[in-house]
């Protein structure tokens, strides 16, 4: 069932609208649950209206006793699924006040890259990303003297939208505006293709949403993010 079919926005089942849409040809799993490889993103995805042959195609594609992540309006899961961490984000949308634009200080970051990217998101935190995340879309950056001191890219990938991801900054560079310059310069490109720019934030990160709101996003509701154990006995 797609997100059409079911009646919801593609923007409340992003990932699940990612990869049944543009972003099929990295889909694992079955028609009713899908992942993107291990190596690309931990991410998961069900569809809009979940019932029990969903939980279970679910439990065979992660396995035994693997954590799932999930974002979006879940159903009650069946005995057995454990809950890691469960927590309030926001989704933001792009409005035409944001101005993007492109920026002669950022360079396009690929497969050489990986190292210095890896490095940074351990510094910083951003969310999951894994070595090969990059292929999901264009990754921005900004280097000092070689080294990579921020980024931010493209992740999920719901037709006609394209979420800005990985917004990161090394400590020793905040306050000097390379968060907004990235993103900005993220939104042009995605701009350029015709789609609309939105982006993830944890609800208590209250400096992201400041400062994705002070550039030109707005909220347009609310996230359950959502790290579940799959049970531990054999799937069927």
């Amino acid at each position: 069932m797609t997100t059409a079919e079911a009646g919801v926005h593609l923007l409340d089942q992003a990932a699940w609208a990612s990869l049944t849409g543009p972003h099929a040809h990295f889909a694992e799993g079955t028609g009713r649950a899908l992942r993107y490889p291990a190596d690309v993103s931990p991410i998961m995805a069900v569809p809009p209206v979940q019932d029990e042959q969903v939980w279970a195609d679910l439990h065979r594609l992660a396995g035994p006793g693997a954590l799932v992540l999930l974002a979006g309006d879940l159903s009650e899961r069946p005995d057995g699924w454990g809950s890691e961490f469960e927590g309030d984000g926001l989704q933001l949308v792009a409005t035409d006040a944001l101005r993007s634009r492109p920026s002669d200080e950022v360079v396009t970051l690929g497969a050489a890259d990986v190292p210095q990217m890896l490095d940074l998101v351990a510094r910083t935190r951003p969310g999951p990303f894994e070595a090969k995340t990059y292929q999901l879309g264009t990754y921005l950056g900004v280097r000092r003297d070689g080294v990579l001191v921020a980024m931010a890219g493209e992740r999920l990938h719901p037709p006609g939208w394209t979420e800005i991801s990985a917004v990161c900054t090394d400590p020793a560079h905040r306050g000097r505006g390379l968060a907004t310059t990235l993103v900005r310069a993220v939104a042009h490109n995605i701009r350029q293709r015709g789609e609309i720019p939105f982006m993830h934030a944890s609800a208590d990160n209250v400096n992201a949403v400041r400062l994705y709101r002070s550039i030109g996003f707005e909220i347009r509701r609310q996230v359950r993010f959502s790290a579940l154990r799959s049970p531990e006995g054999e799937t069927s």
